[in-house]
């Protein structure tokens, strides 16, 4: 079971169908849950550096979005120094979701806004997804348009290449 925006996650809700690939192996990356960043085992205290190891995000992102209000839960030590839990771990890795859709950053923030406000934000919240949801489907049709202009050119120029020279005359 996994928690990614304050919820418990036993199945994915999509129906999202992506072309199977080789490098797949039969795994649909729409429904698959992320796998989680190996942590150390009993541990739930991680400093700043701990998570830009784990996350691949700057300090400077860290301590900006909690500054903008997309992290502004995290701990901090009797020194003043942020120390970071699973959760805020798991919220990193769906907010990595949400900027790979496009999602713009002030929508990330009252998405974060409206979670913190609780229960009785669940059909904004849903709404707020369903929108981004339709614009990744729109991003990948375009996408798909443009992988097969890319596929007949490349069709095209190595059809080129093993066809006879053609002389004018």
């Amino acid at each position: 079971m996994t928690v990614i925006d304050g919820t418990s996650r036993s199945t994915p809700a999509t129906s999202a169908q992506p072309q199977p690939s080789a490098a797949s192996s039969n795994v649909n990356a729409c429904t698959a849950l992320p796998k989680p960043h190996p942590r150390p085992t009993g541990r739930d205290s991680y400093t700043i550096s701990e998570v830009v190891a784990f996350t691949g995000l700057t300090a400077h992102t860290l301590r900006w979005y909690e500054r903008i209000g997309l992290m502004p839960h995290v701990d901090r030590s009797h020194t003043g120094q942020r120390r970071f839990s699973n959760r805020d771990l798991d919220w990193l890795v769906f907010v990595g979701k949400l900027r790979l859709t496009g999602m713009p950053v002030a929508d990330m923030v009252r998405y974060a806004e409206l979670l913190r406000e609780g229960e009785s934000t669940f059909e904004e919240r849903q709404e707020l997804l369903e929108s981004t949801r339709r614009d990744v489907i729109t991003r990948i049709a375009e996408l798909h348009d443009t992988l097969a202009v890319l596929d007949h050119k490349i069709e095209y120029y190595a059809g080129a290449r093993t066809a006879p020279e053609r002389h004018s005359a």
